[in-house]
């Protein structure tokens, strides 16, 4: 595994282990995809000149697939990239825009997604009546929140703020943001400090795209960050000064905890939506 320090799961309080998720928090789900990580070792960076850049998002509604789905690299303006397919059967668009509602409104429904290295979440107080709200629709419900989260990705505890955003506002064209091209997209910005970050050094900026497609049986998860870039006026930037560069541990580190952690929602997923789907308090 990538995380460079093993943590011990946080045991639960008697109100968390109250709850009827609880459960999940101990279940063994599985594991990862291998195949996914041996393309992600620390010795097989791609070809930067194979990456998509966030300016070409729309490249994602064409069909078929890119020359590499898989993999993570540095750019050559000092920007990290991370490409990760995976494949979740049994899996619906419908659990998954359900899921990044309901998983944003407490910390144990975030931790259960992947222990220990999912550690909490929050979201600011005029946002969570808007995920409670049976009037607002589901797929809405997280655009232009924030999630206050905190996760450990392999440097260490990590506080990162995403701004969910719309698709038209990541650029894509919604003349073709239909199906089949597109089932789901969840993405948006975000800021990360890790808690040992000396106060001086700013944020870490970067993009994140998750973009789901559905196929025979389930759906195929596509996801893109663009470390080092942020969105302005819904255009992307690098927000890098020049001879700067992202730590390569950043997106090398990142790559290899989306595969543990969506490894394990393919299996949470179709269970607690099962159980609880459809529900937000």
């Amino acid at each position: 595994m990538s995380t460079t320090v093993e943590r011990e799961p946080r045991p639960l309080t008697p109100e968390e282990l109250a709850k009827p998720y609880a459960k999940y928090y101990t279940m063994d789900l599985g594991g990862p995809d291998l195949e996914a990580l041996e393309l992600l070792r620390r010795d097989r960076q791609m070809d930067a000149a194979k990456a998509l850049m966030p300016e070409d998002i729309s490249a994602l509604l064409d069909p078929g697939y890119h020359e590499v789905e898989t993999g993570w690299c540095m750019l050559p303006n000092g920007g990290g990239y991370i490409a990760v397919l995976h494949k979740l059967p049994g899996v619906t668009v419908e659990m998954i825009d359900w899921w990044f509602a309901w998983h944003a409104i407490e910390d144990l429904r975030y931790r259960i997604w992947y222990p220990p290295y999912h550690l909490g979440i929050g979201v600011d107080e005029w946002a969570r009546p808007r995920l409670l709200d049976p009037d607002v629709p589901v797929r809405d419900k997280c655009r232009h929140i924030i999630h206050h989260v905190t996760e450990d990705v392999g440097m260490g505890a990590e506080h990162i703020d995403i701004h969910f955003l719309g698709p038209e506002e990541m650029g894509f064209d919604m003349e073709r943001f239909v199906a089949p091209n597109v089932g789901t997209f969840v993405g948006g910005f975000g800021f990360s400090l890790n808690e040992h970050q000396p106060p001086e050094i700013p944020a870490a900026p970067a993009i994140m795209c998750h973009f789901i497609r559905e196929v025979h049986g389930g759906v195929e998860w596509r996801t893109r960050f663009w470390m080092g870039y942020t969105l302005m006026n819904g255009h992307p930037v690098c927000m890098l000064p020049p001879g700067v560069h992202v730590p390569e541990e950043a997106p090398y580190g990142l790559a290899n905890h989306n595969v543990y952690e969506y490894g394990r929602l393919k299996a949470l997923l179709p269970l607690i939506h099962a159980e609880l789907g459809g529900t937000y308090a």
